[in-house]
């Protein structure tokens, strides 16, 4: 007899039974119709999971100068890793991961300046981790073309290269803290400072994307529904710097650097009709491709305020003669002066004894601190001579487009401030400010904002986006005073009396300035620093003098001297180097007959010319030019027909047989101008002249060819340096 329980548990299963049937076929006919796995759509999961998608960077913008020279642009390097996944290898007879790890690790040893230990370890750790792939570091990243050819050439399974975009400056350490930095957030490009950080959002691209579907091979499918969405590359910035004259200060500061190992040099160039930067640089500098030990960050030329000493007596004298008080026959007695007598008693350079009584013309010449101190407090006026400071704008920022600016600062509250402030002494002011003021000197009264940005233009269709365009800010004075102001200061040059006086005259340029000596505050004593080295030298010049194109200025910070030399030496040897050259290079017509002709020769026609009877014609004019290769005609030249230069520049002849010359001990310019000449694909390690190079000399050479140089600094003997006790007084009589 069956018992109740063994008739009633067979339904209680079918029913358990049936109703899990019932739950899954339910939930089997609910995805079938929705599609959907808690809310996730199974096509797009199998879309996803069986579709690739790569970015698609987007290129950064490129920082030219006016002329179209590249001073910032991306660049490709490599990074290096190995696949250790053996399931990567489908074909046994083509190894697609790493099969020798000792063999890998001793051929990639000397390339990447690894030890074979530290490479093996890696490779076997990623074996020993059942890792798809490893990379080794540091010294297997940011690898040029060389480097990765030498690897590939090695034929190692499993070694593979990721491009990766770098930022790269062709010139080195050439207008450094303008151009600015970059660093690599996220996989992309941003700029930190300089034009690279104040345009970041111009030269920022935005990446592109693109996918397809594939198989579980990884091979694209017949129909691979590919989308890709193309990147927006960014925007190029064209700077006012000119490539030439920039190259002619950052020579002459660094010839000047070497030399006198000053603490701090500063130098700016401005069209004068315009208020365009062409040149601007400082020391210390860095070179930007390799980031060491920075001395100094800054600007110093827009971001480090200082007391600008006797080049402010320039803004005194125009404000006297816009005021009618200038009287250039008018005589004082030179020496010492005490505005009130509660007020400091303030001297001239030589105070003992002063020049006695003299003109302000003469006192001007000479650079009298009494000269200034009496036409701002006695003929101007405090009150009024302050008005025309603020006129000239050294209350503010001069508005340049570059970040970090720092603007001076008027110091007016005191009787002595009030002084002093008229020859440069406790108010401060930085050279960009007093650049902008110089422009009412040299245009007619208008000042002129500066700025060192000309254009941005579309990376891909080359239109125009925006465009800078000279802009008056201010009228402080009048053509009239602006026309005397440059003939007085033209006198400090000319007359024998002036503190210019042979020593910043030009050959075949008249020139308008003032000389600068200041005193500087010692950051641990905070107190005037006192020695016959310790004092800023400037010079604040223009050029013509009658109607100039070109503002300078020049300040060079506590240089070590010879016991014979004078503040003036190493500032007048980057005025007068840098000034002549730019207003020649620039085809200004002097205005004076020169002291020391340079023969001036025009470049002949060279089409259809054979070799040696062209290289013959040159000589004759006496070029010595540098011929590329041996063949019968001449292929191009890097200097148009027509052209006028000096014998001292370098002419480049290639012929239709072009042949690799040799570059040892050419200077890196030389290689720069050789690499635009050819277009050639340059890349360099170190610093100096050439040592080495990567064709052989003599190889066939063709445009665009590949070329690895190595520099080195020459040898330079010690300097010895001379330390001198003499007084401070001694130390000013330049001024």
């Amino acid at each position: 007899m069956k018992s109740r329980t063994t008739e009633v548990m067979p339904i209680v299963w079918i029913v358990i039974f049936t109703s899990f049937f019932l739950v899954i076929a339910g939930r089997f006919l609910y995805i079938q119709v929705s599609g959907e796995v808690s809310g996730v759509s199974i096509q797009e999961l199998a879309d996803e999971k069986r579709t690739n998608n790569y970015t698609i960077p987007a290129s950064r913008g490129t920082i030219y100068d006016r002329n179209g020279m590249a001073l910032a642009q991306e660049h490709v390097v490599y990074r290096l890793y190995a696949v250790v996944d053996e399931s990567h290898t489908t074909n046994p007879l083509q190894p697609k991961h790493v099969k020798d790890v000792n063999e890998t690790a001793k051929k990639l040893a000397p390339i990447l300046e690894m030890e074979e230990s530290e490479i093996a370890e890696r490779l076997n750790d990623g074996i020993k981790n059942e890792r798809f792939q490893v990379e080794f570091g540091s010294n297997a990243r940011e690898l040029n073309q060389e480097q990765k050819e030498e690897i590939e050439a090695l034929e190692l399974p499993g070694i593979n290269f990721i491009e990766e975009p770098t930022r790269f400056y062709p010139n080195g350490m050439f207008a450094s803290h303008t151009i600015g930095l970059t660093d690599k957030q996220d996989d992309q490009i941003i700029g930190i400072n300089g034009v690279e950080g104040f345009m970041n959002d111009m030269l920022t691209g935005v990446n592109g994307s693109i996918s397809y579907q594939r198989d579980k091979f990884n091979m694209k499918l017949l129909d691979p529904k590919e989308v890709i969405n193309e990147p927006d590359n960014g925007d190029d910035v064209y700077l006012t710097l000119d490539q030439k004259v920039q190259t002619l200060i950052e020579d002459a500061l660094s010839e000047v650097e070497e030399e006198y190992d000053p603490d701090r040099m500063t130098a700016v160039v401005m069209n004068a009709k315009t208020g365009e930067i062409l040149a601007l640089s400082n020391r210390p500098s860095y070179n930007p491709n390799s980031i060491g030990e920075v001395e100094n960050w800054y600007n110093d030329v827009i971001a480090t305020p200082f007391e600008p000493g006797s080049t402010m007596k320039v803004f005194t004298l125009a404000a006297a003669i816009e005021e009618g008080v200038w009287n250039p026959e008018e005589e004082y007695k030179s020496g010492q002066y005490k505005a009130e007598d509660h007020a400091q008693t303030i001297g001239d350079h030589n105070s003992r004894q002063g020049w006695g009584t003299i003109s302000y013309l003469e006192g001007i010449q000479r650079s009298s601190n009494v000269a200034a101190a009496k036409l701002a407090y006695e003929k101007i006026g405090a009150d009024r001579f302050l008005d025309y400071l603020h006129a000239f704008d050294f209350d503010q920022k001069s508005g340049i487009d570059l970040p970090g600016e720092v603007p001076g600062q008027i110091l007016y509250q005191w009787l002595d401030e009030k002084i002093t402030t008229a020859f440069g002494q406790g108010s401060t002011t930085t050279p960009i400010q007093l650049m902008k003021a110089a422009t009412a000197i040299t245009n007619e009264g208008k000042m002129l904002k500066p700025y060192i940005i000309d254009k941005t233009v579309d990376h891909d269709t080359h239109q125009v986006i925006a465009e800078n365009e000279p802009e008056v800010v201010g009228e402080p004075i009048s053509a009239e005073t602006a026309k005397k102001t440059l003939e007085v200061l033209e006198t400090v040059i000319t007359s024998e009396n002036g503190t210019g006086h042979n020593i910043y005259n030009l050959n075949d340029y008249t020139v308008a300035g003032k000389t600068g000596t200041a005193n500087f505050v010692d950051s641990e004593t905070g107190k005037y620093k006192t020695g016959r080295n310790s004092y800023t030298f400037s010079f604040l010049g223009m050029a013509p003098a009658e109607d100039p194109e070109l503002i300078m200025y020049v300040s060079v910070k506590e240089p070590q001297l010879d016991e014979t030399e004078s503040g003036s030496a190493p500032v007048s040897f980057v005025f007068k180097n840098v000034m002549e050259n730019s207003l020649r290079y620039l085809n200004i017509e002097p205005d004076k007959d020169a002291t020391e002709p340079v023969e001036v020769v025009k470049i002949p026609e060279w089409e259809g010319e054979q070799t040696d009877s062209y290289i013959n014609k040159l000589k004759d004019l006496g070029i010595e030019p540098i011929v590329i290769g041996d063949g019968e005609e001449i292929k191009k030249v890097n200097i148009q027909p027509g052209t006028k230069i000096t014998a001292r520049q370098t002419v480049l002849v290639a012929t239709d047989n072009m042949k690799m010359p040799d570059l040892t001990g050419w200077s890196f310019r030389d290689v720069l101008s050789f690499r635009d000449f050819l277009d050639l694909d340059l890349e360099w390690m170190g610093n100096g002249y050439v040592k080495k190079q990567s064709i052989e000399t003599g190889s066939s050479l063709k445009e665009k060819d590949y070329l690895m140089v190595e520099l080195e600094e020459p040898d330079v003997p010690e300097d010895q340096e001379n330390e001198s006790d003499e007084s401070d007084d001694e130390a000013n009589e330049e001024e």
